[in-house]
C-alpha cells in the first residue's frame, strides 16, 4: 500500500520537474510530472515530523510555499541517507521521498499538495 502525492497548478494539473524515476511505483524511462508514489512504510516518520494527526496527508491541500518550513525540518532531522532497500523502514529514506517533495514546492511555490 501507499500513497500519490501530487503537486499540481492551478489549472489542475501537475506541475513539471527535473524527470525521475523514484518512488514505490516508477514510470519506465522517468516522468517530468511532480508525482510521487511514497510506501506506507515510512508512514511512522510522517507521524513524528510532519503531523501526529495527518502524517504524509498533512500537506493535502496545501500551497506548497506553506509547506516548505515544515518539510525543511523533517528533511534535516531525519537525514536522506537511503537504505538499498527502498521498501525499509528508515529515516533516511522517509526523509529522501520528503526531500524530494521540498525540492518541488521550493520551485513551484504557489502550487498545491494533493495526497492520495
Amino acid at each position: 500500500m501507499s500513497f500519490w502525492v501530487y503537486l499540481r497548478n492551478e489549472k489542475d494539473s501537475p506541475v513539471k520537474v527535473k524527470k525521475h524515476e523514484e518512488g514505490g511505483t516508477r514510470v519506465l524511462g522517468g516522468t517530468d510530472d511532480a508525482e510521487l508514489n511514497v510506501t506506507y512504510n515510512y508512514s511512522r516518520y510522517f507521524y513524528k515530523h510532519l503531523s501526529p494527526r495527518k502524517g504524509l496527508r498533512w500537506l493535502d491541500g496545501k500551497k506548497a510555499s506553506n509547506t516548505i518550513g515544515r518539510l525543511e525540518k523533517a528533511v534535516k532531522e531525519l537525514g536522506v541517507q537511503r537504505d538499498v532497500d527502498y521498501w525499509a523502514t528508515t529515516n533516511g529514506n522517509a526523509g529522501y521521498a520528503l526531500s524530494i517533495l521540498l525540492d518541488w514546492a521550493k520551485q513551484h511555490t504557489k502550487a498545491i499538495f494533493y495526497v492520495s
